[in-house]
């Protein structure tokens, strides 16, 4: 079995609200409206060929962190990743209140 984490670091502009995000190798979507791309089958690895827009569907608090859990609109996956630090804190705490629902 290989690695599960690949660092990878990309600075890219965001597809959905033209953001610009400068990568840290951590970076997984974009810091201003959370949207991000099914990308990974691994964190970092690119190897997922759906390129689907994967959205926020809620955010909890727990133990100090945001964790977001996301759906891609394409294919339908589910994943849950911790907030970055200069991650939009009113989304954040807006998807905690009321999570989203699900747009296309």
């Amino acid at each position: 079995m290989g690695k599960k984490f690949q660092r990878t670091t990309e600075d890219f502009t965001c597809e959905w609200c033209g953001s610009k995000v400068k990568g840290t190798g951590y970076t997984d979507h974009c810091p201003n409206c959370l949207c991000s791309k099914h990308v990974d089958v691994n964190p970092g690895d690119r190897a997922n060929p759906c390129n689907g827009k994967m959205v926020p569907k809620s955010a909890v608090y727990q133990g100090g962190v945001f964790r977001i859990s996301y759906l891609c609109l394409r294919c339908g996956e589910e994943r849950s990743i911790k907030a970055a630090e200069e991650d939009n804190k009113d989304l954040l705490i807006q998807l905690s209140v009321a999570p989203a629902k699900r747009k296309r």
